[in-house]
């Protein structure tokens, strides 16, 4: 599993360059409107669903689907082709589908978390970008009328901060990966007794 990861490292990479190239455009127009926000949410989650899918049949080990990562990306592809599909969504039901996106996603990134703890070194990236990430969902459902601007910053900087951290894990794995090799698993001490 964890060399399956090394080997697809630049998967994880795109995904954090398409949050942080959204991230970085909500900054760039701070005065972007429902009508342009949509749009762009609508392809972020589209193209992380995709790329998480990809990662989720490139993981197969043993005939074992990954299927919490096929979950999340199958949720983003939806709420995607939605936001996409609707552009004439209301502020309202457009901040509750990236909050439903959102604490979705960070569920089922919290259970591969969990899956890799004893195959990868640097699983605490994955626990923090889903932690990061259901924050966010949790945020925007507590304080859904906290006004477009600030709500358009904080989508932005969430992207920013996640897609960093994507990018991070990225090329921690493909540090980890000997040219040509396998990479040997990880050992974890006995506990002492």
């Amino acid at each position: 599993m964890f060399n399956l990861m090394t080997q697809n490292w630049w998967a994880i990479a795109l995904r954090g360059l398409v949050a942080v190239l959204f991230g970085i455009t909500a900054f760039m127009w701070p005065g972007i409107t429902l009508w342009m926000l949509a749009p762009l949410f609508g392809v972020y989650a589209l193209i992380n669903g995709i790329f998480a899918v990809i990662e989720a049949f490139r993981r197969d080990v043993s005939r074992e689907r990954w299927w919490a990562l096929l979950f999340e990306g199958g949720a983003g592809i939806v709420i995607g082709i939605a936001t996409l599909t609707w552009p004439g969504l209301t502020a309202m039901v457009l901040l509750y589908l990236i909050a439903f996106w959102a604490i979705v996603t960070g569920v089922f990134e919290i259970i591969t978390a969990i899956r890799l703890r004893h195959e990868i070194r640097g699983e605490w990236m994955m626990a923090l970008i889903a932690i990061l990430t259901m924050a966010f969902g949790f945020f925007l459902v507590a304080f859904p009328v906290s006004g477009a601007l600030s709500v358009i910053l904080i989508i932005g900087a969430f992207a920013f901060a996640t897609g960093a951290l994507m990018i991070a894990l990225a090329f921690k794995l493909r540090s980890l990966r000997p040219p040509g090799g396998e990479v040997p698993p990880v050992r974890h001490a006995a506990p002492s007794h």
